[in-house]
């Protein structure tokens, strides 16, 4: 009998396809995963997902990834549910996908509120300095170490 934990490491294998290096589940994008009662008696799994912005090009192809992980474990009674509200934020990424970030080379977020300086990915300086709000994507700003000199992304908060 699968249960919710065989679900949510499924869902552990998809990966962000901007960000290949955290899963799903890393990002803090799948809200719940439930099992819901239907008319004949008979469950169904519904995974509830919030994208990390509202426009984010990405959840299409994070559904479908779902989807074809579902179908591959042979799931077929299921349904995915965007929810945008409460909105996503940087607060819901697991520890473990900040850590994932950062040996990545992307300098991940702090906590909503945090003023601390941004610390370089390569060598660990705070010496940085914002060269762009906008990065590779919509949720990166574009840094570079004064330090080391090297340039990095930043997850910014939100």
């Amino acid at each position: 009998m699968i249960c919710e934990r065989d679900i949510l490491k499924l869902l552990d294998s998809v990966k962000d396809p901007e960000l290949p290096v955290l899963s799903i589940l890393d990002l803090g994008i799948v809200r719940s995963v439930e099992r819901i009662s239907m008319e004949n008696g008979e469950g169904r799994w519904r995974i509830v997902v919030t994208p990390t912005y509202s426009g984010c090009p990405a959840m299409d192809m994070i559904s479908m990834q779902i989807r074809m992980a579902m179908y591959a474990a042979g799931m077929t009674d299921f349904e995915i549910v965007t929810r945008l509200s409460p909105a996503w934020t940087t607060d819901w990424m697991t520890e473990s996908g900040k850590a994932k970030l950062k040996a990545y080379g992307i300098a991940p977020p702090h906590r909503t509120g945090d003023q601390t300086p941004v610390e370089c990915p390569h060598c660990g300086s705070t010496h940085t300095q914002c060269l762009s709000e906008f990065g590779s994507t919509a949720c990166k700003a574009l840094y570079r170490c004064e330090d080391c000199r090297e340039p990095f992304d930043h997850f910014k908060c939100h």
